[in-house]
Order: C-alpha cells, then structure tokens, then sequence
C-alpha cells in the first residue's frame, strides 16, 4: 500500500479479510528495548475511505513508513498470535 525507506521507518501492517477491514498494526519499540506489534487506526469494518485518510496522515508524520496489506483467512487468530510473539 506504501513503499518506505529501505533501511528505516516504521512498518504498518493492514490486516484485511475477504476485503473487509480487520485492524491495523504497527511495529513499536517498548520501553524495554522489544519490538512489539500494538493495534493503532480505525476500527473494525473501517471503509477505505477511513484506512486511506489514516494512512495519510500517517506518512506526513513519517515519510520512510511502510504500509502493507495482508488480507488472510483468520485475521483475529494471526493478531493474537503477532501480538502475543511481539
């Protein structure tokens, strides 16, 4: 959805299911010096119009940010399990 810097930026994944918005996630760095992945962005069943403005706005706060899109089976199983791992 939008091609970052090669070597930085953070990364954004889009999670999608049968072309329904599920959530978005975003690669933070904790206090703790651990990658993690945090819910962020517009809710469940957001229309494009919503996930576009958002991701706008997000890359004037970070022009080297990715955005990807991943439209899988099991959403909430994929979620739970990436942001229990980090």
């Amino acid at each position: 959805m939008r091609k970052g810097d090669e070597d930085r930026g953070s990364l954004l994944l889009v999670i999608t299911t049968r072309g329904r918005h599920v959530a978005c996630l975003e690669r933070t760095l904790g206090v703790d010096g651990l990658y993690r992945w945090a819910r962020v962005g517009p809710a469940e069943s957001a229309g494009s119009d919503e996930i576009q403005e958002f991701l706008r706005k997000r890359a004037r706060f970070d022009e080297d940010s990715w955005a990807i899109e991943l439209d899988i089976a099991e959403p909430e199983r994929f979620i739970a399990e990436t942001t229990l791992t980090g």
